[in-house]
Formats: C-alpha cells, sequence, structure tokens
C-alpha cells in the first residue's frame, strides 16, 4: 500500500522486497520508490502468514491498496489460487505488473483502481482472504470493512487482514464479525477478523 512520508532514498529509485516463504521464498523483487511506498515488513509478513496458514491453499484474495504487493505476492507464493491486487499509483501499477510477469504469477490480476470504488462496483466471485492496508491517515477501514460487508463481495466465514497506526482507536467492525488474533510491530497494530461470525477453517 502507499502511505504518505518521507522516505530514506531518493524519488524514483527502487526500493526491495523479498518474500519470506513458499515457492518464491527469498525472492527479491524490486519496488517503486514513491513517496510513503513501503511494504508490510516482514515480521508482520511471517506472524500473519503463519496465523493464514489452515487457509491459504486455495485461497481467492483481494489486496486492496496493494502497493508493493507485499501482501499479494506472499500470498500466492505460499499457495492462494488468485489475488487481484487494487492500487491507483500508476508507477506502482506497473511495477506490480512487471513483478508479476518476472514471478510468473498467473493467479495475480492488477487493477488500476481507487479501493473504494472498486469495491463499489466490483463483480467478482466472493473473496476467500481480503487484506485491507490502506494509508493511515485516511482513518479508511471501518468504511472499507462496511463496503465488503454490503457489497456481498465475501464468501462465507471468510478472513479480512486489518492493518492500522497503533495510536488510533480500534476498528469498529460490522454486525457479525469477530476478532480472531491480533499483534502490534512498531506503530502498527494488525489483526484477523472472521466476516460474519461464519464458521470456516480454524486460524486460532
Amino acid at each position: 500500500m502507499v502511505k504518505r512520508g518521507k522516505s530514506a532514498r531518493k524519488p524514483g529509485r527502487p526500493g526491495r522486497l523479498r518474500i519470506v516463504a513458499g515457492i518464491w521464498r527469498s525472492r527479491v523483487l524490486e519496488v517503486v520508490d514513491a513517496p510513503g511506498l513501503r511494504p508490510t515488513s516482514e515480521r508482520i509478513r511471517e506472524t500473519l502468514f503463519n496465523w493464514l496458514a489452515p487457509r491459504i491453499a486455495g485461497a481467492r484474495c483481494l489486496d486492496l491498496f496493494a502497493g508493493t504487493g507485499a501482501l499479494g505476492f506472499e500470498a500466492l507464493s505460499r499457495g492462494a489460487a488468485s489475488v487481484v491486487f487494487v492500487e491507483k499509483h500508476a508507477a506502482a501499477v506497473r511495477r506490480l505488473r512487471d513483478n508479476a510477469a518476472l514471478l510468473g504469477a498467473d493467479g495475480a490480476e492488477i487493477v488500476a483502481d481507487d479501493a473504494r470504488r472498486f469495491l463499489a462496483d466490483a463483480r467478482a466471485a466472493p473473496f476467500d482472504i481480503a487484506f485491507l492496508d490502506p494509508p493511515f491517515q485516511e482513518n479508511a477501514l471501518a468504511d472499507l470493512c462496511r463496503l465488503l460487508a454490503v457489497r456481498g463481495l465475501l464468501a462465507p466465514g471468510a478472513i479480512v487482514y486489518l492493518e492500522d497506526d497503533r495510536k488510533r482507536p480500534v476498528v469498529e467492525l460490522p454486525a457479525g464479525w469477530q476478532e480472531l488474533r491480533k499483534g502490534h510491530a512498531g506503530n502498527v497494530r494488525f489483526a484477523l477478523v472472521e466476516a460474519g461470525g461464519a464458521t470456516g477453517g480454524d486460524v486460532r
């Protein structure tokens, strides 16, 4: 995702993303060094995908605010059937497409669009896992969860990943959703929630 902030490198120079595990384990991808663009950390991804291990194989995933594609490519590496990457930053979209081609990621679909517009217009099959990592300053998680729920874009018992600024109040979830796991690293708070309270595979 694209979070606004200072970059340690000069704009335009690529950064790097390392895939933690799976078929592309330790593969290093170049990512655009747009202002504030950074991947979800390896530490958080390792924890997250350990939690998701019982559910990731064959899953249909949505990576909103995809940015570097850290979450979506990690999901595909670990056996997800498909990932829809949604990103509006033009240079980031081009790099996502280049990296998908480099990896031979047949399950990757790159969509150049605003996240809310995508959710409002999407006619996709319901997703099993959704990754929500919007820019912290947008305070968008509650609205995005609501849109996913009302648009019917989640399969029964779908799992939703939330990433937010640790200093913010905990997001209010839609009725029937329940938190399964949570953690934090630095200023980042992250959690897995189950949509609709339906039972699925165990991630506890």
